[in-house]
């Protein structure tokens, strides 16, 4: 039996109560006026599915408002096929691919993809590292913001990413302008304890961004040094491959506004690798509720 002929992802019903058990899971509540009492099911023939109505407020909901699926005509089981495929695909899965699969308009998968890649942003993150631990951090290229004037040298027409991760630990990835010191060091001093040990490639900005830090290592690539003891940045540099090979592999191409999103979710995956594709999809619904997008080509 394929985990797809699961029942919520092709009955609308289903799929009300699979996702209600896991946003409603301490008990039912109006997104109105909070309250956790005086609400009824609404059931009728020509009721549609989900609907409730508070005895408090006398509004009437179901358990998408509040949630990225608010205001969203597309059912709410196609909504979790996104959700199950974008959660287990490695390396990410196009809005046309979606579009295909979900037999949906493209520009609904487009817009259905950008709502889940907001649910995948985390919030409240805790610091990183601490003593005895260590912390990855390196920065790469991609895209192009411009034509690259012949004979010009560095990286000033590609977009920046930054990205941190605690060994054994998560990664957090960020969109940058610059990638110099008075742009990182705000980064890292923020999210970073410290008393973590460091561990950096040999580019300068990380000389004094480094004198921050209880321990500062470096490899020096230049010189072929990749690994020397405990010194290595093999395991950003592994979160990085994967997140080129889906950039360039899956999605091709991505403006500048839509960067972080797509981090969140390269973020999101790595940081659940543990977990069971079900496991993601579950707390990926749980994460749903409050990161709403109204819709923008732009936003």
């Amino acid at each position: 039996m394929s985990i797809l002929d699961k029942k919520y992802f092709y009955n609308e019903k289903e799929a009300f109560k699979y996702v209600e058990s896991i946003i409603w899971k301490d008990g039912k509540q109006c997104p109105h006026c909070k309250a956790t009492e005086k609400l009824y099911e609404i059931n009728g023939v020509s009721t549609r599915v989900g609907l409730n109505k508070c005895g408090n407020c006398k509004k009437q909901f179901t358990v998408r408002i509040g949630t990225i699926f608010e205001d969203s005509h597309i059912p709410l089981h196609k909504w979790l096929q996104a959700i199950f495929l974008m959660s287990s695909s490695k390396k990410g899965i196009s809005s046309h691919q979606l579009h295909r699969t979900l037999e949906i308009t493209y520009k609904s998968a487009w817009f259905l993809s950008h709502r889940i890649r907001e649910a995948m942003r985390e919030n409240d993150l805790p610091i990183m590292g601490g003593e005895d631990k260590i912390v990855e951090a390196d920065e790469t290229y991609i895209g192009n913001k411009g034509k690259h004037k012949q004979g010009a040298r560095g990286w000033s027409h590609k977009e920046k990413v930054f990205s941190l991760v605690e060994r054994g630990g998560k990664v957090r990835s960020h969109h940058v302008q610059l990638t110099n010191v008075k742009t990182l060091l705000p980064i890292l001093q923020a999210q970073v304890k410290q008393e973590t040990t460091l561990m950096t490639d040999e580019a300068r900005q990380y000389k004094k961004i480094g004198q921050a830090f209880g321990n500062h290592q470096v490899v020096v690539h230049s010189r072929n040094e990749y690994v020397r003891g405990v010194a290595h940045t093999n395991t950003i540099e592994g979160f990085f491959s994967i997140f080129k090979r889906g950039m360039k592999g899956v999605y091709q191409h991505c403006k500048s506004n839509h960067l972080q999103r797509y981090l969140n979710e390269f973020d999101f995956r790595y940081n659940t690798k543990d977990n069971t594709d079900n496991e993601r999809t579950a707390l990926l619904l749980e994460r749903a509720v409050g990161k709403r997008l109204t819709y923008s080509r732009t936003c």
